[in-house]
């Protein structure tokens, strides 16, 4: 085998080779052996993976220092990371995408769930926002926008650089316009028979969520005819869905003006501005003043951000997903839907379940899970992370 032009990084001899060789992407800094070498290896540095009896198992990109310090690229240790094997894992994206939606809006990229670590793109017709989330990615912007463009056909690349993820890499917090112009107002995009008005450069993350799309689906199956209430709804969320779907009224709560303003945009461009109301707060103050109130919902969703972002916040987390199941539950009227979800990737099925169960119980109601969801095929899992399959969706009938 000819040598590797590139720096080697060892395993230590009890670290598990058979875990990488049976696919998983990263390498922990405590399995690695450290010497002067492999510490003067700049950040993102392409390098090879050894076994700890030297045998290669995959090439990526180094960075000793942090937690995560090497990620594999690819399996081949001999693979050449040049434009055409980015051009290949791209179009690899774009082909399952092309397949899956007859428009073109979607998550493009979803980092190790295409193989491509660290990058997010979400497409939006011709403009394409790019999260790049590890600094092997950011020294290689120009030629990853320049293959996207002529892939896509996209006029306009917007980088995101907001996300917790780059401050773990060390990376700073910064937005530009990589090509094209900036859309200098909201996006209109057509969704589960919705309209959203997706922020690309101001809103959150990327400015419209993909990831629920199944979940909006479930519940404007649901709708027909229904009181609706999307607690933590940003633009729209489910509750734009659920008018779609012919529910009766839809009530959006959430913290940010300009949020529920872009959703007040939405249910007028669908139509539906007399059936679509808004109420800006707290999530947790909202429903602790609505429980003292009359009204009462056929479906009520709440879709908080990450309570538990890190294993170090799941206790914290799941304190937070129970309190919500209990506040929210009371305001869903007899035989009526409660949808709770999470985004945490610490916290696993199982224990977001077990913390919704338990605000149920404490609110005196009985529960039946009726579904269970997770993010569209646009965000393919990797098996060995759970960072990629971080999202859950649970319904719940409420018996009469």
């Amino acid at each position: 085998m000819t040598a590797s032009p590139f720096p080697v990084l060892r395993l230590k001899p009890k670290a598990d080779a058979r875990r990488i060789r049976h696919g998983h992407p990263f390498v922990w800094s405590d399995e690695l052996v450290l010497d002067r070498r492999a510490r003067g290896l700049a950040p993102g540095a392409i390098a090879v993976l050894e076994d700890g009896e030297r045998q290669p198992l995959a090439i990526g990109t180094a960075s000793v220092d942090a937690k995560i310090a090497f990620r594999v690229l690819d399996r081949d240790p001999g693979a050449r990371l040049d434009g055409d094997w980015l051009r290949a894992r791209l179009s690899a994206a774009l082909a399952l995408r092309a397949r899956l939606f007859d428009a073109p809006f979607y998550r493009l990229v979803h980092a190790e769930g295409d193989a491509l670590p660290g990058l997010i793109v979400d497409r939006f017709g011709d403009v394409l926002v790019l999260q790049p989330n590890a600094i092997w990615l950011e020294e290689r912007l120009d030629e990853i926008t320049a293959i996207l463009t002529d892939l896509t056909g996209a006029t306009t690349v917007i980088k995101n650089g907001q996300s917790r993820a780059r401050a773990q890499e060390g990376l700073p917090e910064e937005s530009a316009t990589l090509t094209g112009t900036a859309p200098d107002a909201a996006l209109p995009v057509q969704m589960t028979g919705a309209t959203y008005l997706a922020d690309v450069t101001g809103g959150q993350k990327t400015g419209l969520f993909y990831d629920q799309r199944p979940n909006h689906a479930f519940v404007a199956g649901l709708a027909r005819g229904a009181r609706v209430l999307d607690v933590f709804a940003h633009v729209g969320g489910f509750g734009l869905a659920a008018l779609a779907g012919g529910a009766e009224s839809a009530l959006a709560v959430d913290a940010s003006a300009p949020a529920l303003a872009l959703a007040e945009q939405g249910a007028a461009a669908m139509g539906q501005g007399a059936r679509f109301e808004t109420r800006q707060g707290d999530a947790f103050a909202v429903l602790e003043a609505m429980a003292e109130e009359p009204a009462r919902f056929d479906i009520v969703i709440a879709d908080p951000p990450a309570f538990a972002p890190s294993k170090s916040a799941l206790t914290q987390g799941l304190r937070a997903y129970e309190r919500i199941a209990r506040l929210a539950a009371p305001l869903v009227a007899p035989g009526g839907t409660l949808v709770l979800c999470s985004c945490s990737h610490a916290a696993d099925l199982g224990k977001f379940r077990a913390a919704c169960l338990r605000g149920i119980g404490r609110a005196g109601r009985d529960p039946r899970l009726i579904y269970t969801g997770f993010a569209g095929p646009d965000h393919p899992q990797h098996p060995a992370l759970t960072e990629t399959g971080y999202l859950k969706a649970l319904a719940f009938r409420l018996l009469p």
